[in-house]
């Protein structure tokens, strides 16, 4: 990795070495973070989404989702723990999959994209995992940060693209 880009990554030191970056000097604010996910389900598979015997694979996703956001920081190394002040997860039926919404807000001295991609990602995982049985051609696509708001870096929304 050049220099350059080891400069702009916080979680590495002069010598290259990773660590969890300090934010006790950094100040509160309220941040949050909206990431999504796409589960590429076939047709067969959406219509018995209703009669699934494991139950209602879009609302256990949002109830996992929910709780991986919440444990972020015991699965990703460099995360702190946030108190984290909401999480919501949507899943809805859309065309060719299950959409996954996710998002997170807390105040505090750093922000909460990684809690919101976390919980995206594992609904997506629990889509995946209470649907297997019938179809083994499941794709996960498409998990990304949409949008931030607060800290040192200012705002960010994605672009949407036509």
């Amino acid at each position: 990795m050049s220099e350059s880009a080891q400069s702009k990554l916080s979680h590495y030191d002069a010598s290259g070495r990773a660590g969890m970056v300090d934010v006790s000097a950094k100040q509160e604010t309220r941040r949050t973070a909206t990431a999504s996910a796409f589960v590429e389900l076939s047709a067969a598979v959406l219509a018995a989404l209703p009669v699934n015997p494991k139950g209602n694979p879009l609302e256990v996703s949002r109830f996992a989702g929910i709780q991986a956001a919440k444990r972020t920081s015991e699965l990703i190394p460099m995360c702190h723990p946030l108190a984290l002040t909401y999480v919501d997860v949507q899943a809805e039926i859309a065309e060719g999959g299950v959409s996954i919404t996710a998002t997170a807000a807390t105040v505090g001295p750093t922000g909460v994209e990684m809690e919101a991609l976390t919980a995206a990602a594992v609904a997506a995982l629990t889509v995946y995992d209470m649907t297997k049985a019938l179809d083994k051609g499941i794709v996960i696509r498409e998990v990304r940060l949409e949008a931030k708001t607060g800290g040192k870096s200012g705002d960010f929304a994605r672009a949407i693209h036509k």
